[in-house]
């Protein structure tokens, strides 16, 4: 059985917080083809343009470890109606130097929880207008927006609520199955992928 390299980004500083929780819920319920390394954001100093002659090893390492996924999940708060800065900021590293924009082709998925209940919909709308200009392919459905219930998820990652598993696991297989149909897609000898004198008789 074929196995996938998911990096996944928690958009949280917070030590407490709830989309960490969520993060490992969906590792627990993910299908086994899927192997998850969570990529650190919390060390990288502010993007600056002044850094791509010469990148910090913490930009290096961030870089690096998209490169080397399958695919990458964003498990991310809302914040003030967008996107967290140290997640956002992360995103600027990863796509520079110009012309060197790790995500690219990249399938994505997108999820987030907060104690309200549309918490991060405006969050995950902002983000997948940054993917799309990215080029990095987006799950755009089911949409996840979870109302986190301290209840319900375990600190590590137990889900006491069958529905709300059932969601979860859902969503991970579907995330999965979106991971296989853009790397097969991407892969070469597909049938987008044309040789140059191909292309020069199909014009």
């Amino acid at each position: 059985m074929a196995t996938y390299k998911i990096g996944y980004f928690v958009g949280s500083l917070a030590s407490g917080s709830i989309n960490r929780t969520l993060s490992k819920a969906l590792i627990s319920l993910a299908p086994e083809e899927l192997e998850f390394t969570e990529i650190p954001i919390r060390d990288l100093p502010l993007y600056s343009y002044d850094y791509d002659a010469d990148f910090p090893p913490e930009a290096r390492a961030l870089k690096e470890a998209i490169d080397g996924s399958d695919g990458i999940l964003f498990v991310s708060p809302e914040y003030n109606r967008s996107i967290p800065g140290a997640l956002k900021n992360a995103i600027d590293w990863g796509s520079r130097p110009w012309g060197t924009n790790s995500f690219a082709r990249k399938p994505t998925g997108i999820i987030g929880a907060s104690p309200g209940s549309i918490g991060t919909a405006v969050m995950q709308s902002s983000m997948r207008a940054v993917l799309s200009f990215l080029d990095a392919p987006q799950l755009n459905a089911p949409e996840a927006y979870v109302k986190f219930n301290p209840e319900v998820f375990g600190a590590d990652g137990e889900v006491k609520d069958e529905s709300t598993a059932a969601f979860l696991r859902h969503y991970m297989e579907e995330y999965c199955a979106f991971v296989q149909r853009v790397l097969a897609a991407n892969a070469p000898g597909h049938i987008g992928d044309l040789e140059p004198d191909a292309e020069k008789l199909s014009r």
